[in-house]
């Protein structure tokens, strides 16, 4: 099935550029704009790239997304009308992963009817202020499941569990260290790349720590890397920690 849609995907295919234009006369001819993301935009695209097209049409009432295979490409359609992209540019913001804002930033126009440029303006102000900085309470609380599956991971005997204890302490590294650095995050792919972002050195001790584990099983990297991001904060966090218990101890009304 894969390469069957491999095959009709890649099989006549038009510059990315050309595509997101026929696509929108096609589909969106009455928009007001629209911009081409992406893989293909930043020169890392690959041969299962698709194209991320985001579009700003003022005759629908909410926003949507859908795909198409059009042109030999795969393309993402993220459709917005004319205000529903903020609550979307907040909303990644609050979770700290700025997917449309970097999209609308980064992109190419296709077309613009005088708009894009103040939706462009927002975007790089909301990427250059960066994500909410943590609480001293969100850091103490995130230093405790750090701890507490940093413990698992030592324990651990079983090595399929192990590989999945390991997954689960990467994100909440890769997390910690980027958040207490008011800097973006991300899941998948997007989690080296956000690493990149802010420290390469940083991302290349992270990504060597876990390729020895999951190569050879040895845990001491990865352990010391953790102890390594806790320590400005104080360390693991076990004894002591308590979470909602202020509200229980509050007497019933």
């Amino acid at each position: 099935m894969y390469r069957l849609i491999f095959v009709e995907v890649t099989k006549m295919k038009v510059t990315p550029k050309d595509a997101a234009l026929k696509f929108i006369n096609s589909h969106f001819p009455m928009c007001q704009a629209a911009i081409l993301a992406g893989s293909v935009v930043r020169g890392e695209a690959t041969e299962t790239s698709d194209l991320d097209v985001v579009i700003f049409d003022q005759n629908f009432s909410s926003s949507y997304r859908e795909s198409f295979i059009e042109c030999g490409w795969a393309i993402e359609a993220f459709i917005h009308n004319l205000t529903s992209y903020q609550a979307f540019f907040q909303s990644d913001r609050d979770r700290a992963m700025p997917s449309l804002p970097r999209m609308v930033s980064e992109g190419i126009v296709i077309k613009d009817e005088g708009i894009i440029e103040t939706i462009k303006n927002e975007a790089n102000v909301l990427l250059a202020r960066g994500p909410e900085k943590w609480s001293e309470e969100t850091i103490r609380i995130k230093r405790y499941f750090l701890t507490d599956t940093l413990d698992d991971y030592i324990g651990c005997l079983n090595r399929a569990e192990g590989i999945f204890i390991a997954n689960r302490l990467a994100e909440l590294v890769s997390e910690f260290v980027l958040r207490t650095n008011q800097h973006w995050i991300g899941t998948s792919k997007w989690t080296v790349r956000a690493l990149k972002n802010y420290d390469i050195h940083f991302a290349e001790i992270f990504v060597d720590a876990f390729d020895i584990y999951y190569k050879t099983g040895d845990k001491n990297k990865v352990i010391h890397l953790v102890n390594q991001i806790l320590e400005p904060f104080g360390g693991q966090l076990f004894e002591g920690f308590s979470l909602g218990k202020k509200e229980a101890l509050n007497p019933l009304k």
